[in-house]
């Protein structure tokens, strides 16, 4: 058998995906509080560290935010643009966004697939997608 074998399969969930932000306790302020992600930990392993975990309702992905995380930690906040967050229905949950202060964009329909832009305090930024048909 080679080293390259083809045929072993195994998952790979994506599950984590690191968010710069330049002030920890606002970004965690304004995903929980106003986006409306759920606060899954916020833990100090060390004097010099942080980590905040937060996940969008109904995700199995989850964002994290921290200080002292290493090259996670130098990215620069604000740098991160385009993350998706596909919901059923992109005019209600633009309507729940907006009535908790964030600043939402019109309804953009992409010949079907309909989409709705914000950002966050340090200017990453994020779309929420309705795919027609997908619950």
């Amino acid at each position: 058998m080679s080293s390259t074998d083809n045929s072993i399969t195994f998952d790979m969930k994506l599950e984590v995906v690191p968010l710069p932000v330049s002030d920890v306790d606002r970004a965690k302020a304004f995903y929980v509080e106003k986006v409306g992600f759920h606060a899954d930990h916020d833990v100090l392993p060390s004097p010099t560290m942080r980590v905040v975990q937060l996940t969008p309702p109904g995700s199995a992905c989850s964002i994290v935010i921290g200080t002292g995380m290493g090259e996670i930690s130098e990215i620069k906040p604000g740098s991160i643009k385009g993350l998706h967050l596909v919901v059923s229905d992109v005019e209600k949950a633009r309507e729940v966004l907006a009535a908790r202060g964030v600043g939402v964009s019109e309804v953009s329909d992409m010949g079907g697939i309909k989409y709705v832009y914000f950002s966050d305090p340090d200017g990453n930024t994020w779309a929420l997608q309705e795919i027609p048909g997908r619950s």
